[in-house]
C-alpha cells in the first residue's frame, strides 16, 4: 500500500505561500478594474451627498433654533406686557373703589350734619 503521503512542512508552507500570491492577484487585478472605479465613484458621490444633507440638517436645525429663540423671547415680552396691564388695571380699580368709599363715607356725613341741623 503505497497510499496518501502526508505533505511534509515545507511542501505546506509553499502551498500557502501560492495560495496568498493567487488571492493577492485576484485582489489586485479586481481593484485595477474599471467596476472598482466605478464602485469607488459612486462611493464618494454618495459621501458627498451625505455630507450636503447633514450640512442642510444643521443650518434648518440651527434656524429652528433661532426661531425658537425669537419665540420665546416675543412671549416673554406678551408676559410683561399682560403683566403690567393687569398692575395698572388692578391699581385703576382700587383707585376706583377708593373713590367709591370716599364718596359714601362724604354722603354719610353729610348726612348725619344735615339730620344734626334740623
Amino acid at each position: 500500500m503505497s497510499g496518501f503521503k502526508k505533505p511534509d512542512f515545507v511542501e505546506r508552507q509553499e502551498t500557502a505561500t501560492k495560495a496568498r500570491k493567487a488571492a493577492l492577484e485576484k485582489f489586485r487585478a479586481s481593484a485595477a478594474g474599471p467596476a472598482s472605479a466605478e464602485r469607488l465613484t459612486a462611493r464618494l458621490a454618495s459621501a458627498a451627498d451625505r455630507r450636503a444633507a447633514k450640512n442642510v440638517r444643521e443650518v434648518e436645525k440651527a434656524e429652528k433654533k433661532a426661531r425658537d429663540a425669537e419665540r420665546a423671547q416675543q412671549a416673554e415680552r406678551d408676559a410683561a406686557i399682560q403683566a403690567e396691564r393687569a398692575a395698572a388695571e388692578s391699581a385703576n380699580r382700587e383707585l376706583a373703589l377708593q373713590a367709591e368709599r370716599k364718596a359714601a363715607r362724604d354722603a354719610r356725613y353729610a348726612a348725619r350734619k344735615s339730620r344734626s341741623k334740623r
